[in-house]
């Protein structure tokens, strides 16, 4: 049962397409994410993985059982529901980036803010602050081209946190950057988490997962075991807590993104 202190809830949830054969592609899944975690999500090709991320994203619904993001059961909702619902409280982070090609680091970011009815000029000044958090204050008029890989993946980032979403859903994102590159992102993650902010990682990597404070291991659609990474992360969250980042920081009026 989702408490308020849950971000997300999946409770027995089976996901099943029938293509010939019913292929399970999530078989009894009941997880839950506690609101401000770091959680990462591994397993070979075919384990329900993208499965499990379309759930939690409010992309999907499932067909048995229950997925409760921000207090709300997404099977329960309709079509306009869940996208006003993935639109407030689910950040994306993606492997390709998904810019818009046309327009520049501020409007990319500042774009979900669009769909929620929020004024131009607070759009533009809440996706500056965001960029400045992210080390890319001079390149806030520049388009994706004219960025490097790394400067593009925390475009995306900004702009999975301009919503104040309750979950950032990061989804392989390191798969297109260098190792220094990498590094540099996931230290974001844990600055980020370190703020309050929830984060959930689908990767194939064991050193990003390692980053969590816990690893999700499914296997054929199922649980296989759930790996705690005790210290991990405790050191990193303790250092920003008191900075007022994250989600219940900038509601208080703490933290510099405002």
């Amino acid at each position: 049962m989702a408490t308020s202190d849950t971000a997300v809830s999946l409770s027995n949830v089976r996901k099943t397409y029938r293509i010939g054969e019913p292929v399970h592609a999530l078989d009894g899944v009941s997880l839950e994410v506690p609101q401000g975690s770091y959680t990462a999500i591994m397993g070979p090709s075919g384990s329900g993985k993208s499965t499990l991320m379309n759930l939690v994203g409010c992309l999907d619904t499932p067909t048995e059982g229950t997925v409760v993001v921000g207090g709300r059961e997404v099977g329960a909702l309709g079509d306009r529901e869940r996208t006003r619902l993935r639109g407030t409280e689910v950040g994306f982070v993606f492997q390709t980036f998904n810019l818009m090609p046309r327009l520049n680091a501020v409007e990319n970011v500042a774009l979900p803010q669009l769909f929620q009815n929020v004024g131009r000029s607070e759009r533009r000044e809440r996706a500056r602050a965001l960029l400045e958090r992210v080390g890319l204050a001079d390149r806030a008029d520049h388009q994706p081209n004219e960025l490097s890989g790394g400067q593009r993946q925390r475009v995306a980032l900004a702009r999975a946190l301009v919503n104040d979403p309750a979950i950032v859903l990061a989804d392989e994102p390191s798969g297109n950057l260098d190792t220094d590159t990498e590094a540099d992102i996931l230290d974001l993650f844990d600055e980020f988490h370190g703020g309050g902010t929830t984060m959930l990682v689908v990767t194939h990597e064991r050193h990003v997962a390692e980053r969590a404070d816990r690893i999700v291991h499914l296997l054929d659609g199922k649980i296989e075991r759930i790996e705690d990474l005790e210290g991990s992360s405790e050191s990193r969250a303790g250092s920003a807590a008191g900075r007022g980042t994250g989600r219940e920081g900038r509601r208080n009026g703490g933290g510099d993104a405002e």
